[in-house]
């Protein structure tokens, strides 16, 4: 079999080549996958895309023409692929369901860490030689309330670590988790009421119809001022629109995010010469209380390993024509 590896990060690719170990021909793109990029896939049998692909309905028929069969994604998320069109055509498709939910939680700890004890501007501060305090005032987490949204694998963790701050902890979810009742005694609520009384916000919940725009205006109105929210989730769980106007009211204390809303085309780019073209990210980002990272969530030495050693473990199950357990399928629909 043929693999071509589709943003193929040059940080990423020795994981890969190692479970490889020389069984699959691989190809390595550092071009995401698109309308333009699909032919590139010609005489390949699978291909491998992140999140940040396109695997639209377009893209899919082109590479059903091109010979492709199999599309296996180093992510979780699979909003970007149309599954119920892929499997219309005869694709296989699988994902990486569970890389590392360790990485992606203690990803938003920093994030909401280095917002409530203001950690970046503190260390630009005393980078210009002022050792001053002043506007660098936080708050204990200890005895203040965490809202958790989604209580999977990766909002499971992000439960426990908060425990161990010694949080009160609301969680939403439309399957409760009686586990985390039971040794954290988290107290499941509906949206409305984690968000009244959350000191700080997390999203920890895949992009889907339902969970499109689940963070905007009214969900704001609803917060504490001084509420931290965290996004580690997808870009579109929050209304860019609605946020740009909460930050410019100040009706909330600050917003930390590894994801965006229209990342295509601006992330996973150097664009320290050029510049960004997105009006809305250029304003997000004009913020101080805002930090943004750059999708970096997967970026561990562990998470790499365990998304490298899915991907050829989809590939294997295939090709020895047996079940493979993160094949997604008609119920897994995203449009």
């Amino acid at each position: 079999m043929k693999l071509l590896v589709y943003s193929a990060k040059e940080y990423e690719i020795p994981f890969l080549a190692a479970a490889n170990n020389n069984k699959y021909r691989v190809s390595y793109l550092q071009e995401a996958l698109d309308t333009n990029t699909a032919i590139k896939a010609v005489g390949f049998d699978a291909i491998s895309i992140f999140s940040g692909d396109d695997a639209s309905l377009l893209v899919l028929e082109k590479l059903r023409e091109l010979g492709v069969r199999y599309i296996t994604l180093r992510s979780a998320g699979y909003n970007n692929i149309y599954i119920k069109a892929a499997k219309q055509l005869g694709l296989k498709v699988a994902n990486t369901p569970e890389y590392s939910p360790n990485a992606i939680a203690e990803l938003a700890i920093g994030l909401l860490l280095a917002l409530n004890r203001k950690i970046i501007p503190a260390n630009d501060r005393v980078h210009s030689y002022n050792f001053l305090q002043d506007g660098l005032v936080g708050f204990d987490l200890n005895n203040k309330t965490a809202g958790i949204i989604g209580t999977g694998k990766i909002g499971s963790v992000m439960v426990k670590i908060m425990h161990g701050f010694g949080c009160k902890i609301l969680a939403c979810d439309i399957n409760p988790n009686n586990v985390l009742v039971q040794k954290y005694n988290v107290n499941y609520v509906n949206l409305e009421e984690l968000c009244t009384g959350s000191d700080m916000i997390s999203l920890h919940v895949p992009l889907t119809g339902e969970t499109h725009y689940m963070i905007r205006d009214i969900q704001f109105r609803k917060m504490k001022k001084n509420v931290i929210l965290v996004n580690t989730a997808r870009g579109a769980v929050v209304d860019t629109k609605a946020l740009l106007l909460a930050l410019e009211k100040d009706m909330i204390g600050a917003y930390g995010t590894d994801v965006y809303e229209k990342e295509r085309g601006s992330f996973f780019q150097d664009h320290s010469k050029d510049g960004i073209k997105d009006p809305h990210l250029v304003k997000l980002l004009s913020y101080p209380n805002v930090l943004l990272t750059p999708h970096q969530g997967f970026v561990t030495k562990e998470a790499l390993t365990n998304i490298a050693a899915t991907t050829f473990y989809n590939l294997d199950c295939w090709t020895r024509d047996i079940v493979c357990k993160n094949e997604l399928g008609y119920e897994a629909i995203s449009s």
